[in-house]
């Protein structure tokens, strides 16, 4: 007999019940090493680097194949239970948050580089390979991967391509979407599918540009061609500061005015920069409210050259202290602390929760204003640090998860930096994704109309709804109860997705 999810709050009988069931069918395509039920053995997955929020999944499934992924995905579909794909657990919007009556899929075993191929500048690798990996792999041949989210010495590329992750050089290089080629996984109901071409191009509609960013929604993701770009033969850094948070926006945006497109433009203010100087002594002035670091890179001659045209702009928007980087391990050193923020921010509070909005540059220091003013209406402390070439914020705001007033108070300091983000033009997320973390969000920013295309979409792909349910895309009636907006009548409607 097939087990079927209930609308109403499971009972914890029939949940033992659809345990055992799901452990039987899945025993018979997977080894008893590769399933986990027993609660200690789920636990350390039921949740991603947003912690706040956690669930134990009903079972946990660590296929060692291709052929193993798509007799799970085929098993679950059959017995409508739903399916969470998960990578290293990284993300930071709760979108590997398990469900509770549902199979976390974990591809952690498909972490195999399987070509590198200098000529063409590409590699395809399996979705658990760790983002610096690839670069590591591909070094000899003088080549790297550009995307280099904070977190890439952990962080897997199928994770990447489930949230369209940038990094501090993504300004220059792009997101994962312009660093892919090529995708291929598995539909719910176990079938391969393939997104994109070994070409430039494909033919048809362009399906690689709505699966990147998909937070595994629509497909799970086995395999990925990666584009490669050249090592630059010099790469140098400029730490500027400021002793004003508006002179540093202004800075950022007087850089791109000014035709110049730096490798990396992030900015930290001060609560951050005191946070991360003390953990790793990256020799960061403290005493500036903001400071800016800005990479060049290229030949010598195109760095030397772009260098000083950045410190000229930087000073005239009102550097008070401008230090180049003089060696590779300087610039490595300046740029530690950036990488090291997250961490940083850990050593100083019990938790943190890391918010992703982006904004026009022109209003970063709006935004920062905006932010302090925050801090006093919620009476919690905040620490800014994000990639301002493109306008990606990450605010971390600091709190007790342990204090459930805190939490309440974090979550709706959250939700006021991203309705400010969108009243000034901006989104609810650059790089982190939605998730569990931003539904309400979603509600603010995007109307009835464009929230039902998105379940148009997903119901394209996944007809019965199982793939990560509950995640990304709000429903009418959440919407409605969050009080922004107001439902109008023409609604595409899919009964069967109501139990997202």
């Amino acid at each position: 007999m097939n087990a079927t999810i209930s609308s109403t709050s499971p009972t914890a009988l029939q949940k033992s019940e659809l345990q055992a069931q799901v452990v039987r069918k899945l025993a018979a395509h997977l080894p008893a090493h590769s399933l986990l039920y027993q609660a200690e053995d789920t636990t350390p997955y039921e949740c991603d680097g947003l912690t706040a929020y956690r669930q134990r999944p009903l079972v946990v499934a660590l296929p060692e194949s291709q052929t193993q992924v798509a007799a799970v995905l085929r098993t679950c579909h059959a017995m409508g239970v739903p399916v969470v794909a998960r990578g290293a657990g990284t993300g930071l919007s709760g979108g590997a948050m398990p469900h509770a009556m549902g199979v976390t899929l974990s591809l952690a075993k498909f972490n195999r580089i399987l070509k590198i191929d200098p000529r063409s500048r590409t590699a395809v690798v399996q979705c658990g390979v760790r983002n610096l990996a690839i670069s590591e792999a591909a070094s000899p041949y003088g080549l790297y991967y550009a995307p280099d989210p904070s977190s890439q010495i952990a962080c897997t590329i199928g994770g990447n391509v489930a949230e369209n992750s940038g990094g501090v050089h993504c300004l220059k290089y792009g997101l994962t979407l312009h660093n892919v080629l090529k995708v291929k996984g598995f539909t719910i109901e176990g079938e391969p599918i393939e997104f994109g071409s070994d070409a430039l191009d494909t033919p048809g509609y362009d399906l690689l540009s709505i699966v990147v960013g998909s937070e595994g929604m629509l497909a799970v993701i086995t395999e990925v061609t990666v584009k490669l770009v050249p090592k630059p033969q010099l790469a140098r850094c400029i730490m500027a500061s400021f002793d004003d948070i508006r002179k540093s926006g202004e800075a950022v945006a007087a850089v791109i005015a000014a035709g110049i497109i730096p490798a990396g433009l992030e900015m930290m203010d001060k609560p951050m920069t005191a946070a991360v100087e003390d953990y790793v002594h990256a020799g960061y002035d403290l005493t500036a409210q903001a400071i800016l670091l800005c990479e060049s890179d290229g030949t010598p001659e195109e760095v030397e050259e772009e260098i000083g045209r950045m410190s000229a702009v930087l000073t005239a928007a009102g550097a008070t202290k401008i230090a180049v980087s003089q060696s590779e391990a300087e610039r490595l050193k300046f740029w530690s602390g950036r990488k090291n923020a997250f961490p940083a921010s850990g050593r100083i509070s019990p938790d943190y929760m890391c918010m992703d909005s982006t904004i026009p540059r022109k209003r970063l220091a709006d935004i920062l204003l905006a932010i302090q003013q925050m801090e006093k209406k919620y009476q919690l402390r905040c620490a800014n640090v994000f990639h301002a070439g493109d306008g990606n914020l990450h605010p971390l705001i600091l709190f007790d998860a342990s204090d459930p007033d805190q939490l309440h108070r974090c979550e709706l300091f959250g939700a006021d930096i991203l309705e400010t983000s969108v009243a000034m033009g901006g989104t609810v997320t650059g790089e982190h994704g939605v998730g569990v973390e931003k539904l309400n969000s979603m509600c603010v920013q995007f109307s009835a109309e464009e929230n039902a295309q998105m379940f148009a979409i997903k119901y394209a792909f996944d007809t019965k709804g199982l793939l990560n349910p509950g995640k990304v895309i709000p429903t009418l009636h959440r919407c409605a109860e969050y009080g922004k907006m107001l439902v109008r009548g023409g609604q595409i409607k899919f009964p069967e997705l109501e139990r997202f």
